[in-house]
């Protein structure tokens, strides 16, 4: 990526926009500044940057000077961490990129003050917002058009209206357009209050120009809380942990979903999220609590009363902490109608038994339509059967180091 950056750059020498990044979340080619040298690629025309990354930190190299007039920022990253170094790191490898680079005179500024367009979005939760995130929001002062969607950790409060409000709006005078999404956890040991979501809401009354949506979870069985919040219509390219509260709705940049909860998912639940993502491509399930009206459905004539579910780009399905009847809901070709070419991530021992030894009929179809199939297990096991029912799939095994939930 970053020879690929530099070979544009040095081609094209009055670029002004450039998009770059994998056309497909199931692939993961990042920007990544992480090994020495420092990339020397500059340019003093780009005023519109679109770009994944791998961390936090090749945000802050994409900001330290090498394109001095950008006014629109999109970044995507893997993970968002703190280091304590990152800033002494930042800087040192900024002075070597100076020195290497005389063509150019780049003046690092505390201010991002040419910087009107900003969005960036995170799927993995990060416990160092307030470390990160808001330190580099703080030096956009001029920012007018802000997009945040992300997961966080937090240990006391949710974000909520008044949080956004408090340290992002009142520090951005020209900020005319927020959008977000903020998925914000919060784990206890102990039983503790956790605000209704009418009190989240309560704390949106007042904003400008967006619906807000949101609304609280608390998992007992894990003792955590979470909280959704987000702008409508929605522009977020993840949507996670979602529960049998998810109030619906459209999300048609949704490329990534989650779902868990202590609570069991009936089918029209899948139903409901295949409508509310048309586009989803990478899918994990998480529920250990078997399905209540499973047996309804297989009492009235073999399902002929279910509604077929359709998941028209799914690319990616995890089923890795799931009961047996979330197997079935998926591999069943009379309630889900899966695309071709599709990864699927499963424990060995809960397919063995879903599919009676590799031998079902009812599950055969879908099961045709795997091209990688990742199975978790304590070993390889190695079985003609399992070839002849995938037959399109590529197999590999994950060996577990201990046992798997089965």
């Amino acid at each position: 990526m970053i020879n690929i950056c530099n070979y544009i750059l040095t081609v094209f020498t009055s670029l002004i926009s450039l998009t770059l990044y994998e056309s497909s979340y199931k692939n993961h080619v990042r920007l990544c500044f992480a090994d020495p040298p420092l990339p020397t690629f500059s340019s003093s025309t780009l005023l519109k940057l679109n770009i994944r990354v791998q961390s936090f930190e090749d945000c802050l190299y994409l900001l330290d000077g090498r394109f001095n007039q950008l006014h629109t920022l999109i970044v995507d990253m893997v993970h968002i961490f703190h280091q304590d170094e990152i800033e002494n790191q930042v800087s040192f490898r900024r002075k070597t990129f100076m020195l290497s680079n005389s063509k150019t005179n780049f003046v690092f500024q505390g201010d991002l003050s040419n910087l009107k367009c900003f969005s960036l979005s995170c799927q993995c939760a990060t416990s160092d917002y307030n470390k990160t995130i808001l330190p580099l929001l703080n030096r956009m002062s001029n920012l007018e058009e802000l997009s945040l969607y992300l997961s966080v950790c937090v240990n006391e409060t949710f974000i909520d209206g008044n949080y956004l409000k408090k340290n992002i709006m009142n520090r951005m005078p020209r900020l005319n357009q927020f959008r977000f999404y903020i998925h914000s956890m919060m784990f206890t040991r102990n039983q503790m209050y956790f605000p209704p979501t009418q009190d989240i809401q309560q704390t949106f009354i007042d904003f400008p120009n967006n619906t807000i949506i949101s609304y609280v979870d608390y998992l007992p069985e894990v003792r955590e809380g979470q909280c959704h919040i987000y702008s409508y219509p929605p522009f977020m390219p993840y949507y996670d942990c979602i529960t049998n509260n998810f109030p619906g709705g459209l999300f048609k940049y949704v490329r990534t979903v989650s779902l868990c909860d202590n609570s069991p998912f009936e089918h029209e639940f899948f139903l409901r999220i295949a409508q509310s993502f048309p586009f989803v491509e990478r899918l994990t399930v998480s529920n250990r609590k078997s399905q209540n009206r499973k047996q309804y459905y297989e009492s009235n004539n073999d399902n002929q009363n279910l509604s077929l579910i359709e998941y028209l780009f799914l690319s990616e399905l995890k089923l890795l902490n799931v009961h047996d009847d979330y197997i079935e809901q998926f591999l069943f070709n009379a309630k889900t109608c899966l695309p071709n070419n599709l990864r699927l991530y499963i424990n060995y021992k809960p397919l063995q038994r879903v599919t009676n030894n590799f031998t079902r009929d009812a599950t055969r179809i879908n099961s045709t339509k795997i091209n990688y199939l990742t199975l978790h297990a304590e070993s390889e096991c190695s079985s003609l059967s399992l070839q002849e029912y995938f037959p399109y799939a590529k197999i590999r095994y994950f060996i577990m180091p201990w046992k798997t939930e089965e």
